[in-house]
């Protein structure tokens, strides 16, 4: 597959907005002006970005709990993700969902929980209202490694696959399912194989590289727009900080692997590696980073701008009626 010049450069875009955003935002966290758990992506950007490159505008997405990313890899307003995390009104979720459980549905993402494995059937019930409707759509659904052991990742493929249901699913194997290596907890020789007791396709491919990623999931994301069914793709990337910022747990994996990742194995670098052979040219990345710097301080700032809720919206979007406090 060959993409246009347009795309590629929006490829890197997305990467490095995903990598700068997250970069900003733990430090924001650690100096303790953002509060909570942090789970960040650092690391698989082309996992994120490759796979949501492959949909049309229109087709939905459903994220994990390692959550910036996804809303960012399919074109969501980092001023909106951002007063989000602040908890202000202009998020995209009014400031009531915080880092864990964004959602911005003007871009087709819808959401995302603290849940292991939550989104597995919340994409396939959008699967299957998108083929009841007769609508052109897909939708794509990351999980984690340790989302496979979860009873809702069966339940969810296997009805997929029964219904022929337009949903392409994306592991992302970043080697941990917390604090456990996949290997320990995975009887399997990958997630994909557990595919073929679902009638699917099942692929592994290298999820620091932005084309193997983009290539495998546009095969499965052309099949199910076709009519043909889901499919299974996992992608082998890498998350370059802890579980989450901030944990105390590290003794799980040593700095050798972290430094052999992080030096070799960074999907932005990879990319830039091949600059010319994608027929781009490595100032215009650099002027695509530098615009992206003052791109997340201005929704750094537009954040902080943005006022907090008032204690009357806690009530909404919870019931049909709002409830009345009482003072």
């Amino acid at each position: 597959m060959k993409l246009e010049e347009d795309r590629l450069i929006e490829a890197y875009r997305r990467m490095s907005r995903i990598r700068q955003f997250e970069e900003v935002t733990k430090d924001l966290l650690l100096d303790g002006q953002l509060y909570g758990a942090f789970h960040t992506s650092a690391g698989q950007e082309a996992s994120i970005v490759g796979s949501c490159l492959a949909l049309e505008e229109t087709d939905y997405m459903v994220g994990t709990h390692r959550s910036h990313g996804h809303p960012i890899g399919k074109g969501a307003d980092i001023k909106g993700l951002m007063a989000e995390l602040f908890g202000r009104v202009d998020g995209v979720n009014e400031g009531k969902g915080g880092s864990m459980h964004l959602s911005d549905f003007s871009v087709g993402s819808l959401g995302e929980t603290s849940i292991v494995g939550s989104g597995l059937p919340v994409a396939t019930g959008a699967g299957l209202g998108t083929k009841l409707q007769g609508k052109d759509q897909v939708t794509l659904c990351f999980f984690g490694d340790g989302a496979s052991n979860e009873g809702a990742f069966h339940e969810a493929l296997n009805i997929a696959s029964i219904w022929d249901l337009p949903v392409v699913y994306v592991c992302e194997n970043n080697g941990y399912g917390e604090f456990t290596s996949w290997g320990k907890v995975v009887a399997s020789e990958s997630i994909a194989a557990r595919s073929v007791a679902y009638d699917m396709p099942g692929v592994v491919v290298d999820g620091q590289e932005f084309m193997a990623v983009y290539e495998a999931v546009k095969t499965a994301v052309d099949r199910a727009r076709s009519g043909e069914g889901p499919s299974l793709v996992e992608t082998r990337t890498y998350r370059f900080e802890n579980h989450a910022i901030g944990l105390p747990v590290e003794e799980y994996r040593d700095d050798e692997e972290i430094d052999e990742w992080r030096e070799n194995r960074d999907p932005l670098v990879l990319f830039r590696d091949k600059a010319e052979e994608f027929g781009l040219n490595i100032a215009d990345l650099d002027s695509i980073d530098e615009a992206i710097i003052d791109e997340v301080n201005e929704a750094v700032e537009c954040a902080k701008a943005s006022p907090e809720p008032s204690a009357d919206e806690a009530f909404t979007h919870l019931f049909t009626e709002p409830v009345e406090i009482r003072h």
